[in-house]
């Protein structure tokens, strides 16, 4: 059946503002040959969209024309307001934005280990009431929470999960309260897959596996373009993984003796300390793992070969380790997805970058009968972040942009 006028108007619409988000501004000529809509029916959606406040004249297309069909439109980027929280075991950062995603304040706050449920939780809410104020921002109209765990399909709700702050699950509640915004609430290796798939190593790809390596260990699969998260919500919680190489097995309650123990931050930080490796340099918020990667490699990715013969032997047995170690849960993942494509995520993964990507890829190019590309991470650990914020700004348009009853 054809579409009712009302119908076609909302497709031709919700076209249109696809088009100024993903192209930036474009004249009405522009948009009449993207749409392939006549020139009257694009006159009545600018007509319409202007009027609802969704779009705006930005600017004109060049210095030598002038009048209505020289205008520039764009999305009016204030519209709304985000926020994306990357929620750490040691720490909360916040970053706000406005509709087209600009990054208008960012900020971090560490919470201790010792720290109270309650105490943990105002330090956090408050953190991103004051990214929000600094940003200009009177409200929030959506907020992205990438956290540790396992979200629940069926409510979005972060699950109970053992080794995990109780502050965590109340932050969500408390953001809830405290925020006139919609809170959405993803897997933090999850939201990594789809920054890296948009914004990183993965922007070919839609099947591949993030192998998150970072204060934790984790995956996130994503096939034929969509994310998938499991029954139950777990899909991806490689850390409990049985593997070859540890001293025991995993429980239901803990990863200790599972794939955590051969390539968790502390696992990593004991292989290097093993191997007469120190880290003399850690960001703020860095895992120590990533700083000792990061500097066994520096020797080995020199384009200098006087500089590599002089890499420390240490260093690249490390480093060899570490790849074995690796490689096993890849090839784990591998052999029951066949993905093609597998992202060394995180800020160990990035870290290690080509030389630990390339040592990875050689071992399951031995251990697997399976074609896999193994890449590394180009967002490291601010892909948790980036895929908050994607996800915060894609749930606001999706909104902002629905048809509206007349």
């Amino acid at each position: 059946m054809p579409a009712s006028p009302s119908t076609a108007r909302a497709i031709n619409d919700r076209v249109a503002l696809r088009l100024l988000q993903q192209e930036g501004p474009l004249t009405a000529g522009q948009l009449k040959q993207l749409t392939g809509l006549s020139r009257p029916t694009v006159a009545d959606l600018v007509e319409r969209l202007t009027a609802a406040g969704l779009i705006e004249v930005v600017g004109e297309s060049g210095e030598q024309r002038r009048g209505p069909n020289a205008r520039l439109y764009g999305i009016v980027a204030d519209r709304a307001h985000l926020a994306a929280l990357d929620v750490r075991t040691e720490g909360v950062s916040v970053v706000v934005s406005d509709l087209l995603g600009r990054e208008l304040a960012r900020a971090s706050v560490p919470i201790a280990d010792d720290t109270g449920t309650g105490p943990a939780v105002e330090q956090a809410v408050t953190l991103v009431e004051r990214a929000a104020k600094e940003a200009g921002a009177e409200r929030l109209h959506t907020v992205g929470v990438g956290a540790p765990g396992l979200i629940d399909p069926a409510t979005g709700e972060l699950r109970d999960s053992s080794g995990l702050p109780e502050w965590h699950r109340r932050l969500v509640a408390a953001l809830q309260e405290r925020l006139p915004a919609r809170v959405i609430v993803e897997n933090e290796t999850n939201l990594a897959a789809l920054a890296e798939q948009r914004d990183g190593a993965a922007r070919d790809r839609d099947t591949f596996v993030l192998l998150w390596l970072g204060h934790g260990t984790g995956a996130a699969v994503v096939l034929d373009g969509r994310l998938r998260r499991g029954a139950s919500g777990g899909t991806g919680e490689i850390g409990f993984l049985p593997v070859p190489g540890t001293s025991s097995l995993p429980s239901a309650t803990d990863c200790e003796g599972g794939f955590h123990s051969l390539a968790g931050a502390a696992a990593i930080a004991e292989l290097a300390a093993g191997h007469g490796l120190v880290a003399t340099a850690v960001s703020p918020g860095e895992p120590e793992a990533a700083a000792l990667v990061r500097q066994a490699v520096a020797p080995l990715s020199s384009p200098s070969p006087s500089s590599s013969r002089s890499a420390s032997s240490g260093a690249d047995r490390f480093l060899s380790t570490l790849a074995d170690r690796l490689a096993i849960g890849a090839a784990s993942v591998v052999a029951v997805l066949d993905p093609g494509c597998v992202v060394l995520g995180g800020e160990v993964g990035q870290a290690g970058g080509e030389v630990l990507a390339t040592r990875v890829g050689e071992r399951l190019a031995r251990m697997s009968p399976l074609p896999v590309e193994v890449r590394a991470s180009t967002l490291g650990g601010g892909a948790v972040l980036r895929g908050a914020l994607l996800t915060a700004r894609e749930s606001a348009q999706d909104d902002l942009f629905a048809p509206r009853s007349r």
